[in-house]
């Protein structure tokens, strides 16, 4: 068992409540398994927000899980097991409306939505801690591989974990210094391979348990089915064209496409072809060589900035996915939460819809944005 710095400063284990958040996988296990061992007040919390549970003759679906891999009952049952009390709520309906119709949007728009930001964005954190606040915890805490730190003026920040390749910093760019004052994150020093031998240690069924790779509302990983579900006009036809504008070959829906994307675009091409740009407006989807596709300059809208270094002209690491390695860039403030992005390196897949995630050299987590289009849409999408 190992041990970790309190988690309250000032209070002992046995006088701290914490709210672990519980998923039903591994990590958040291991978190409560852990603090619960070490003496702390420990009771689990775990959000339903999908159900798969058909209907049966007509009656209403039955209480089910939030994915298909019945993660609530695994969270209930390491509850049990660990003999700690555990909740669960129940937030479909603000789910469907937050994260869902968001995610058919964004595809709608030709761009690439990251559900999993939204829903800690939008549903996780808040409900999180307000339920935890209303048990009278002193924390809530979570099985992301981040680490909690503090700056020169006893500010808390978010770094990236030890073992970058588990590291979930950039999920939570959107986490606001008030959440992130109330919560914490144990497992930020660990690798995947030390949690899996606590869980172990500990006997919690859920040790050898996999890593979700899915969506939760995806389980199958088809995306088109879920947008086309939601948005029947999602189906309409448009062309694939050139960078010069000839036209190419006709597609059944811009949703069928992604910036990068190799497959499905038809044969008979000199060169390797990718999609290098989406545009909604004319149902137009551009085709060109890795050479096109690749850019240094692009823009974040809705940055949430959670550091006292001004941006502009700063120089920092950008990712621009959860697994990319980063890119050093230099930024420029635009205003209004829109941030110009300079990279030092030609990098080929920015994808509109998806995150800019920004560090310092000490792997702090300065802030983030969504990566903007590169020709603004001006189609509008409603979701019935």
């Amino acid at each position: 068992m190992i041990d970790i710095k309190p988690l309250v400063k000032g209070k002992t284990p046995q006088q701290t409540t914490v709210v672990v958040a519980m998923s039903g996988g591994v990590d958040s296990s291991v978190v409560a398994g852990l603090l619960h061992k070490l003496g702390y007040k420990t009771i689990g919390i775990t959000l339903q927000l999908w159900d798969y549970a058909p209907t049966n003759n007509g009656e209403s679906k039955k209480f089910g899980t939030c994915c298909a891999l019945d993660d609530v009952y695994d969270a209930r049952r390491v509850c049990q097991d660990l003999g700690i009390p555990h909740y669960v709520l129940n937030y479909e309906s603000e789910f469907k409306q937050k994260v869902i119709d968001d995610f058919v949007e964004t595809y709608l728009a030709g761009a690439t939505p990251i559900p999993c930001v939204r829903c800690n964005q939008r549903i996780k954190f808040d409900s999180f801690m307000d339920k935890a606040k209303s048990l009278g915890a002193d924390v809530l805490v979570t099985g992301h591989y981040v680490r909690k730190d503090f700056d020169k003026n006893g500010k808390p920040v978010i770094k990236r974990g030890v073992d970058f390749t588990k590291d979930q910093s950039y999920y939570l760019f959107t986490t606001t210094p008030q959440q992130l004052a109330y919560a914490d994150f144990p497992l930020g020093d660990l690798t995947k391979n030390q949690t899996r031998e606590l869980a172990k240690e500990m006997g919690l069924h859920i040790h050898a348990k996999k890593d979700s790779q899915d969506i939760c509302f995806v389980p199958d990983g088809d995306y088109r089915k879920v947008v086309r579900k939601f948005a029947p006009q999602a189906n309409e036809s448009g062309n694939i064209v050139n960078t010069s504008g000839d036209i190419i070959a006709k597609h059944n829906g811009i949703i069928d496409f992604t910036v990068g994307q190799r497959k499905g675009l038809g044969g008979g091409f000199k060169t390797p072809q990718y999609v290098v740009e989406i545009r909604p407006s004319t149902k137009e989807v551009v085709i060109g060589s890795k050479e096109d596709l690749g850019r240094t300059v692009f823009s974040v809208k809705e940055t949430n900035w959670l550091s006292d270094e001004k941006i502009d002209g700063l120089e920092v690491m950008v990712k621009v996915r959860s697994l990319h390695e980063g890119v050093m860039a230099t930024l420029h403030d635009l205003g209004k939460g829109r941030i110009k992005v300079n990279m030092h390196a030609k990098e080929p897949l920015i994808a509109p819809g998806q995150a800019a995630v920004f560090y310092d050299e000490q792997d702090v987590m300065l802030g983030g944005g969504w990566i903007e289009p590169s020709e603004k849409s001006k189609l509008k999408i409603k979701i019935k």
